[in-house]
């Protein structure tokens, strides 16, 4: 009987692996800012789970009438009374921004700085006009009277899901921009050139997360 004597052990293996990882070598086939972001954004997935969640029960279990979102987010435009017109366009701009993010992904590995810094400060400028749509939403709702810790229009608890769960979504989406920004002027300058352009697909993922969320927000919140 042959033994195989060349196959390392699996003391061999471990040893191997924590002096990689003492060396800060790539132990995945992924950059470390990479893996830092899905690691991140598996933690956000986890905050805003118990965020929709308590606002599912919240609304399952409040004695008040809930108010009709229809009604509550509906804009007055040419005499016409359009029912949740401006979640409509505020979904289509992020949406939009996701398309013009995957864009600008694809080409940074091509090379193309130009695009990328273009498409970059475009999904940039969506996003900042999403957060002024956001802004108008929210001062509508305080000026009709609706508080964290009251709602003229029924259910207390409608006014503190409302404010937590899209204020939250709206630093994410302002904290990207900010982001978004600061990666898109750095590819201007050249910054990348030589080295990947991995950064852009890391921000991208970040983006992209950002948009995915708003969506589970929008059929949770404003469509149930």
């Amino acid at each position: 009987m042959t033994t195989e004597t060349n196959k390392p052990t699996v003391d061999t293996r471990w040893q191997s692996l924590n002096s990689d990882w003492a060396n800060d070598k790539e132990t995945f086939p992924m950059p470390w800012g990479k893996l830092m972001m899905w690691i991140f954004l598996l933690s956000d997935t986890f905050i805003f789970s118990i965020f929709l969640t308590g606002y599912m029960n919240v609304r399952m279990s409040a004695t008040e009438p809930w108010p009709n979102t229809s009604e509550v987010f509906a804009l007055t435009i040419a005499g016409q009374h359009i029912p949740l017109i401006l979640i409509a366009i505020m979904t289509f701009v992020l949406i939009t921004s996701s398309g013009t993010m995957a864009l600008a992904v694809n080409y940074a590995y091509q090379g193309d700085r130009k695009k990328t810094f273009l498409l970059m400060i475009a999904t940039a400028l969506l996003g900042a006009s999403f957060v002024g749509m956001q802004a108008f939403e929210w001062s509508k709702l305080i000026h009709e009277g609706v508080r964290p810790w009251g709602n003229p229009m029924g259910a207390t608890q409608f006014g503190s899901a409302f404010f937590m769960i899209t204020g939250f979504h709206g630093i994410h989406v302002s904290a990207g921009v900010i982001y978004l920004s600061i990666i898109a002027n750095r590819v201007r300058k050249g910054h990348y050139e030589g080295k990947g352009y991995h950064i852009v697909e890391i921000t991208g993922l970040y983006w992209h997360f950002v948009d995915l969320v708003w969506v589970f927000i929008f059929a949770f919140f404003y469509l149930w």
